[in-house]
């Protein structure tokens, strides 16, 4: 890597980028290994990298992150250990943490497995529970070690609470005692170097007989272990050589377990490094919104509404730029501060991120290519040190970047040509860019220079681009339009600024009249191009609005479709019940028929016969009066009976009801409507059928509600009933019991072989309005017994 390429990756920020992926990984040793990425140039190994980002991505929604906080490098501990070195408690608790982690990892790549292209890592891991388990068992902390760790130290620990006890009961003795206690600092027993003491007045040592261990800073007190503890405290010194010895064996002995395992947990760490960088990746990636671009080796990019990374994402102004299609080269020209050189980085920026298969801050759709080199000459490098003025440090730049140019590089010039007289630069900056060109490089450049907007619009192959300036507000809006020129707006500005009029227009006069013509032109041009817009944002917001109104048809069509399909439904339901009407009436009158054969055999009623046939022909004409009505025009059906008093009638000409108040002689019917009572011809009313049949239906639904309500129990008892039998009774209580608001029921079905119980907890299951049942308990029944609670 070159060191004008490391200087690019500098000046577009990536370390930046890197440092914000450090920041998203859980280990130290995967943070710097963030914070070590380096941009590829092989397509397959950046879109393997690619896929491995989107598939985390996918991981950690389906299943959140996993944990691989626990992962700390021990292949330096490992190694000793593997040459008989002895490890201490906190580097045999940091390969527990490493073992852990491992096989947490792989629980959760096993737990609703999806499979992805992370899969080889999480089969590459090696669970060993048993080691493990067995370091943590043994070692409590970085400073102690468990008693369970041996049954040695077990019993060497239990003998050094005996003894101790045995020590403390000896000087509790000696500082209880009347010949000692006056003698004393304190009545308490402390320790030093291992060794019970008492603190003893320095005046007064030679009063208590024993060993001198320690004086006080102020040389007033004496700790001295009085002779009759001497032997004692012998004996624990030794019992807790014996502690250290057994302790040293164990951490040997796991340190030996643990050196037959190095090449295991070596590759564990590795892999777990590897996962945690690419899950940190991902989680880059939710944090700027950021997707999967498309990479290509053509040269060709596509950025759609692109945001520069280190940019407030509240505060950022997406762009939308292109390269490499109809032109491989972009002059982005428009006033300071416009964010002429956050497109420039952004560019950059972005392709180095999808290079080190970091996903990008841009919507659905965008592409990048490859390029081996990303050049940049971005900022003021002026050095007073080195005497280089702010022409001369570009021009440095550029001089490495001609050397370096070829095919597969992506250049990005900021302000092309600056620091020297403007004819000069210009004409450099446009060689510059020719030369770029013909090594097939893709160029960004940044200029105010008016001859390389001309030089955009003239030669093939290049294009303007300006960063909009509301010269009202005098704010830049930061908006990058592709084919346009920008201008410099410096008389607006000036003018918004208040710089007195007559000194623009001095200053306008000295403008060469071709230049104040190429301005006319961009300002034409932008007038052009602002109408465009607003006609496109009309336009888009017609289309809009198209949709929203075909969604809506759709959905109306949908819904009259539906109900089309169901009334047909209806239909068809109809014409089956009268077919079936049809089929049994036949079946009546064949059986009519031959009632009259065997009849007429035996009598000579011909009367009779002829009545018997006359009522057998109406059936059939009402039978086929059913099956025409289908085909012809709907008609009201004839009542089922007679009108009675107290029924419901429609007026067949006025539409309205009434109620029959009497029936006179003569046929006619005595109604009551609305205040009027009127008389009415039987051909005029008809029979409301439906009206009489509601009221008694409400009658009924209220006299059912009722009777239910008082007969509701909170107790059914099954047992001595068969399966069929019960299901009936079984849903009868159910209903009884739910529509009484009873909270809860309990179900008497027995023990016996349990096939009751399971035929009833069936039903229970299908019943909507059961929220749960269980099982008695202890004085409900147990086993023999369902309690039931309602939703």
């Amino acid at each position: 890597m070159s060191a004008l390429y490391e200087k690019s990756l500098q000046k577009l920020e990536l370390n930046a980028v890197l440092q914000l992926l450090a920041d998203q990984a859980c280990s130290e040793e995967a943070k710097a290994r963030c914070l070590q990425l380096a941009p590829l140039t092989d397509v397959d190994d950046i879109r393997q990298l690619q896929a491995q980002t989107t598939a985390a991505c996918k991981l950690v929604v389906q299943k959140g992150s996993p944990g691989l906080g626990g992962v700390k490098d021990v292949s330096a501990s490992l190694a000793r250990a593997d040459r008989g070195g002895c490890l201490s408690a906190g580097e045999l608790l940091k390969i527990a943490g490493v073992l852990r982690c491992a096989r947490q990892v792989k629980n959760y790549a096993e737990t609703d497995a999806v499979s992805s292209v992370l899969d080889h890592y999480f089969l590459e891991l090696t669970a060993n529970k048993y080691l493990e388990e067995k370091i943590d068992h043994s070692i409590l902390s970085e400073e102690e070690i468990a008693d369970a760790a041996s049954p040695e130290l077990a019993d060497i620990r239990r003998h050094i609470r005996v003894q101790s006890a045995k020590i403390r009961e000896s000087l509790q003795k000696v500082i209880s005692s009347p010949t000692y206690a006056k003698y004393l600092r304190e009545p308490i027993i402390t320790i030093r170097s291992d060794r019970f003491v008492v603190p003893v007045k320095s005046e007064c040592k030679a009063n208590v007989p024993g060993l001198v261990h320690d004086v006080s800073s102020s040389g007033s007190t004496f700790f001295i272990e009085p002779m009759q503890a001497v032997n004692a405290n012998n004996a624990l010194r030794e019992l807790f050589a014996r502690e250290r010895k057994e302790i040293e064996r164990i951490l040997a002995e796991l340190s030996a377990e643990a050196a037959a395992y190095k090449e295991h947990i070596d590759h564990n760490f590795e892999i777990l490094v590897e996962l945690d960088c690419i899950f940190a990746k991902a989680k880059m990636s939710f944090q700027m919104n950021a997707m999967e671009p498309q990479i290509r080796e053509d040269g060709k990019l596509f950025l759609k509404k692109a945001r520069h990374p280190l940019i407030d994402k509240q505060k950022v102004v997406p762009i939308t730029v292109r390269l490499g299609d109809d032109f491989d080269t972009l002059v982005i020209t428009g006033p300071n501060t416009g964010g002429k050189t956050v497109t420039l980085k952004t560019i950059g920026l972005l392709t180095l991120m999808a290079e080190c298969g970091l996903h990008i801050p841009a919507d659905d759709g965008s592409y990048l290519s490859v390029f081996t080199r990303v050049l940049a000459d971005i900022g003021d490098e002026q050095s007073i040190e080195q005497s280089l003025s702010t022409f001369s440090a570009h021009m440095k730049n550029i001089v490495e970047i001609i050397g370096l140019c070829d095919s597969q590089s992506l250049v990005l010039f900021d302000e092309l040509g600056a620091g020297t007289d403007p004819a000069e630069g210009a004409a450099l900056a446009i060689a510059v860019i020719q030369y770029c060109r013909q090594c097939g490089a893709r160029v960004a450049a940044t200029t105010h220079y008016a001859e390389l907007k001309l030089f955009a619009m003239r030669t093939q192959g290049v294009i303007n681009g300006s960063c909009e300036f509301n010269v009202e507000t005098l704010q830049p809006t930061y908006r990058l339009l592709i084919g346009v020129p920008g201008k410099s707006n410096a008389f607006a500005i000036s003018r918004k600024l208040g710089l007195p009029e007559h000194i623009i227009d001095d200053a306008s006069s000295m403008v060469n009249e071709n230049d104040a013509n190429f301005e006319d032109v961009l300002n034409q041009l932008e007038e052009q191009r602002q109408a465009m817009e607003a006609a496109r944002q009309e336009a888009e917001r017609l289309r809009q609005e198209t949709e929203r109104n075909k969604r809506q048809s759709d959905a109306y069509f949908a819904e009259i479709k539906k109900e089309r399909e169901k009334a047909v439904a209806k239909a068809r339901q109809e014409a089956q019940h009268i077919i079936d009407d049809a089929r049994r009436t036949a079946n009546e009158v064949s059986e009519e028929l031959r009632q009259l054969r065997k009849q007429m055999r035996d009598t000579a009623d011909a009367q009779g016969v002829n009545t018997k046939q006359a009522e057998l022909r109406r059936a059939l004409n009402e039978a086929e009066d059913k099956l025409v009505g289908k085909r012809e025009e709907p008609k009201r059906p004839e009542p089922s009976r007679a009108i009675r008093v107290g029924d419901t009638v429609e007026l067949v000409k006025l539409g309205s009801k009434a109620s029959v108040l009497a029936i006179n002689k003569d046929g006619t019917y005595q109604l009551q409507a609305g205040i009027m009572k009127i008389t009415a011809k039987p051909e005029e009313v008809y029979l409301l059928e439906d009206e009489q049949k509601k009221n008694v239906k409400k009658v009924l639904e209220k006299s059912k509600r009722e009777l239910r309500l008082e007969a509701a129990s909170p107790e059914l008892d099954l047992r001595g009933m068969a399966t069929d039998e019960m299901m009936g009774v079984l849903g009868m209580f159910l209903d009884n019991a739910y529509l009484a608001n009873l909270s809860s029921a309990r179900i008497i079905h027995g023990k016996g072989t349990g096939a009751l119980r399971a035929a009833v907890h069936a039903e229970l299951k299908k019943c909507k309005y059961v929220k749960r049942f269980r099982l008695g308990t202890y004085g409900e029944g147990e086993d023999g017994v369902t309690i039931v609670e309602f939703a």
